[in-house]
C-alpha cells in the first residue's frame, strides 16, 4: 500500500483483496442514525400537521433563528432581488436556464395510440402532474442551480401549480439568485422555510400552503427522512427519488490528467463531510500524482475543511485493466461517474450503472451541475442500478386509454371467457357475455 498525505487513504490493490473485502471497500458510509433520527423527524412532521403554519413559524424559529411574519414571498420581493442582481450573474442564470431547457425540452413525449386487433385500440397518454412541491436547500451556500433543474421540468411538463420551499437566511430571505432563477422558472408561489417541517408542510398542507402531489429536491438527512416518512403515509402523496450523501467515482487510465481527476474528486468533496469520492485507475503512477494533486489543490478551497473529512473517506483503487475498472464502477453504481481514459466514449456501451456520465477530459462534473443542459438531481448511494436521473417524465404520470368495437370484443371474447374461466372469476366473464348478448335492434 502508498501512503499519502492530507488525510487521504491507502492506494487499494483490487486484485489483492478478498471478494468481502471488495465490498467492503466499495461500502457507502453509514447513513446517519435510524432510530433517533426516525423520532426527531416523526415529531417535527406531527407539529406541523397539527399546528399548521404556526409550527412552521415556531420551527423557523427554532432552527434558523428568524421569527417570520409572514411564510409566502410577494412577487414585488421577487423583483427587487431580479433588480439585485449584476447584469453577470443575471446572464449566468439565464444561460444555464436555456441550455436546462433546451435539453428538457427535447423529452417531451408523444402520445401512442395503436389497434392491437382489428376493433381493439389501445393507447398511452401522458398528463402533467396537477401539483409539485420544489425543495431547495441552503446550507451553507444558495442553490439557484437546483432551483433550474426543477422549476425547468416542471414548467415544460406542464404542472398547474408549482411550490417552491427554501430554507431562510439569518436576515428572513432567500437568496436573490434563488428567486432570480423561480421567476425565470415561472413559479409563484415560494416559502420561506425548510427542513423536514417544509415536506410536512407541502405533503399534508397548512392554513397558508395547499398540498401537492410530490415533491422534489435534495436536503439533508432530517429532508430525506421526511420524504421517506411522508411517502409511506399519504395516499397518493409522493417523492421524486430516495437519495443518500452525495458520491463520485473517476475511471482513469495513465492518460489522464491527475490535476484534471483531482479536482473532479474535490469538487464533490466539498458538498458535504459524508459525500465519498472514488477513482479507479488501472495506472499506480497516476493514482500517485492524484492523491498529490489533491493535497496541493486542497489548501487552496475556501471549504477545504468539508473536503478532507470527505476525503478521509476516499477510495483510490488500483485494477489490473480498464475492463475491471469498468465492473468495479458497475458494481459501486456512482451518482456521477467521470470517464478520463483513452478514447473515453468507447467505454459507453460497458458502463451500466450511474446517475449521470461525464465522458472525456474536458467534462467536468461541475458542467452538469449547472448548465450543460442534464439535470443533476441524481440517485444516490447505489439507487443508480434502479433509479433513473430527474427528467421530464418524472413530473408526468402516464396512463392508458381502450376503446373496443362491438366487433372488436367480439374479437376477444374467446381469449376472454377461456381466461376468466382458469381464473374462476364469473363476474369478469359475465361482464363480456351480457354485452354480447346485447339485442342490438333494441
Amino acid at each position: 500500500m502508498t501512503k499519502t498525505n492530507a488525510n487521504i487513504n491507502p492506494i487499494i490493490e483490487w486484485s489483492a483483496l478478498s471478494q468481502g473485502e471488495q465490498a467492503q471497500a466499495l461500502a457507502r458510509p453509514a447513513i446517519a442514525d435510524n432510530q433517533v433520527l426516525t423520532e426527531q423527524v416523526s415529531n417535527l412532521v406531527e407539529q406541523v400537521k397539527s399546528g399548521g403554519d404556526q409550527a412552521l413559524k415556531s420551527l423557523t424559529e427554532r432552527f434558523d433563528g428568524i421569527k417570520l411574519k409572514t411564510l409566502k414571498v410577494d412577487s414585488e420581493t421577487v423583483d427587487q432581488a431580479v433588480a439585485a442582481l449584476s447584469p453577470q450573474r443575471l446572464a449566468a442564470i439565464e444561460f444555464a436556464y436555456q441550455n436546462i431547457k433546451r435539453f428538457h425540452s427535447a423529452q417531451q413525449p408523444q402520445d401512442v395510440s395503436i389497434e392491437t386487433s382489428p376493433g381493439v385500440v389501445c393507447t398511452l397518454k401522458t398528463e402533467a402532474i396537477d401539483s409539485v412541491g420544489l425543495y431547495i436547500p441552503a446550507g451553507s451556500a444558495p442553490l439557484p442551480s437546483t432551483v433550474l433543474m426543477l422549476g425547468v421540468p416542471s414548467q415544460l411538463a406542464g404542472c398547474r401549480r408549482r411550490v417552491l420551499v427554501c430554507p431562510p437566511d439569518k436576515n428572513g430571505k432567500l437568496a436573490n439568485e434563488v428567486l432570480a432563477a423561480a421567476k425565470l422558472c415561472q413559479i409563484d408561489e415560494i416559502y420561506t422555510i425548510g427542513g423536514a417541517q417544509a415536506i410536512a408542510a407541502l405533503a399534508y398542507g397548512t392554513e397558508t400552503i395547499a398540498p401537492v402531489n410530490k415533491v422534489f429536491g435534495p436536503g439533508n438527512r432530517f429532508v430525506t427522512e421526511a420524504k421517506k416518512q411522508l411517502s409511506q403515509q399519504i395516499p397518493g402523496f409522493a417523492i421524486d427519488m430516495p437519495a443518500g450523501p452525495s458520491e463520485v467515482l473517476v475511471i482513469a487510465d495513465k492518460s489522464a490528467n491527475p490535476a484534471f481527476v483531482a479536482a473532479d474528486l474535490l469538487s464533490q468533496a466539498e458538498h458535504g463531510p459524508d459525500s465519498q469520492v472514488v477513482v479507479v485507475a488501472d495506472d499506480r503512477t497516476l493514482l500517485e500524482q492524484v492523491t498529490v494533486q489533491l493535497s496541493e489543490q486542497l489548501k487552496a478551497l475556501s471549504r477545504s475543511e468539508i473536503a478532507e473529512q470527505a476525503l478521509s473517506k476516499s477510495r483510490l483503487i488500483l485494477t489490473d485493466s480498464i475492463a475491471q475498472s469498468v465492473a468495479v464502477s458497475n458494481e459501486y453504481g456512482p451518482e456521477h461517474l467521470i470517464v478520463q481514459t483513452d478514447n473515453a466514449s468507447d467505454l459507453l456501451g460497458q458502463l451500466r450503472n450511474a446517475g449521470s456520465i461525464f465522458v472525456g477530459k474536458y467534462t467536468p462534473e461541475s458542467a452538469g451541475d449547472y448548465a450543460s443542459g442534464t439535470n443533476h438531481v441524481l440517485p444516490t448511494y447505489g439507487y443508480s442500478k434502479v433509479v433513473s436521473s430527474l427528467s421530464l417524465a418524472d413530473f408526468s404520470r402516464r396512463y392508458t386509454v381502450q376503446e373496443i368495437s362491438r366487433q372488436g370484443l367480439h374479437n376477444l371474447s374467446q381469449c376472454l371467457i377461456e381466461l376468466t374461466d382458469a381464473e374462476g372469476l364469473d363476474a369478469h366473464q359475465r361482464a363480456v357475455t351480457i354485452r354480447l348478448e346485447e339485442n342490438t335492434n333494441v
